[in-house]
């Protein structure tokens, strides 16, 4: 299954400059990166991503993580994946721009 990680533009050009990243701010102060499922994502991008210009979406397939990929309770009661590892970028299967179109993120066409 594909997870989805939303990337400011500077951290998508460092993750393409240096192969792989520890994350976010966010993500290397609670000691994993933050993901979501399809279901999940436009939340978490008007939640945590409100206003914010130069984002991307990157897509990520879930079984090539391993065992340092686990699914926790978060927001809600619900269960969201998290990466205990690096985000490499030979793992990103697609990665495409999140523009903010009338005060909210358009997604890519085709995505859930």
């Amino acid at each position: 299954m594909l997870i989805y990680k939303i990337l400011r533009a500077e951290e998508w050009a460092a993750l393409r400059s240096d192969k792989e990243t520890p994350g976010a701010p966010v993500d290397v102060a609670d000691g994993f990166i933050h993901f979501s499922t399809a279901e999940q994502a436009r939340e978490t991008a008007a939640k945590h991503f409100a206003g914010a210009e130069g984002l991307f979406l990157a897509a990520l397939d879930s079984d090539r993580l391993g065992a340092a990929l686990k699914w926790e309770v978060s927001r809600g009661g619900a269960e969201f994946p998290h990466l205990y590892g690096p985000l490499r970028l030979e793992d990103v299967v697609w990665c495409q721009p999140l523009p903010l179109d009338t005060g909210a993120h358009r997604f890519p066409d085709g995505f859930a």
